[in-house]
């Protein structure tokens, strides 16, 4: 009998990074909570930041949810003064978003909170092993990746 859990060729990766995001996201949500954000919080706050101000409607498309969500989202960063909306200049129809001096003091605190809960959460891991699984997520999520059924389609069943 094997000692390994599961056969070579039946190794696959989805089941521990689904495993290894959901302990992340947990602690990431128990970490955020005291500062008074969520992670779709974060997300928001981080490209406010990232772009120097954006429109509302951009903002929708980058985070890639419904402009009526967004209009939620911005509700609650504006009631904890974290974010500002402005009408545009050039376009008084369009609303511009900005981070408040606020909005950049949480932030940071989000992150070195985010940190230590890397920290927990990948503690297993060497500092060269860290940068090597982040490069590693990086370069997989930039990709298309193809479908066993497009795999198996083009002749190729080893992926599969």
């Amino acid at each position: 009998m094997s000692a390994a859990p599961v056969e070579e060729s039946e190794r696959r990766s989805g089941p521990l990074l689904d495993h290894l995001a959901r302990r992340m996201r947990l602690r990431s949500e128990s970490v955020l909570a005291p500062l008074g954000l969520r992670p779709r919080h974060l997300v928001a706050l981080t490209v406010l930041r990232d772009s120097g101000g954006i429109s509302q409607q951009a903002l929708a498309g980058t985070l890639q949810i419904d402009s009526t969500n967004v209009v939620g989202l911005l509700n609650d960063l504006e009631a904890d003064g974290l974010a500002e909306r402005r009408r545009s200049p050039e376009d008084r129809r369009r609303h511009e978003v900005r981070l408040t001096d606020a909005g950049t003091k949480r932030l940071r605190e989000a992150e070195c909170a985010l940190a230590g809960a890397e920290e927990e959460v990948l503690g297993a891991l060497a500092p060269g092993e860290r940068d090597l699984l982040y490069d590693l997520l990086r370069r997989a999520t930039q990709g298309r990746s193809s479908t066993c059924g497009e795999v198996i389609a083009e002749g190729g069943a080893g992926a599969c």
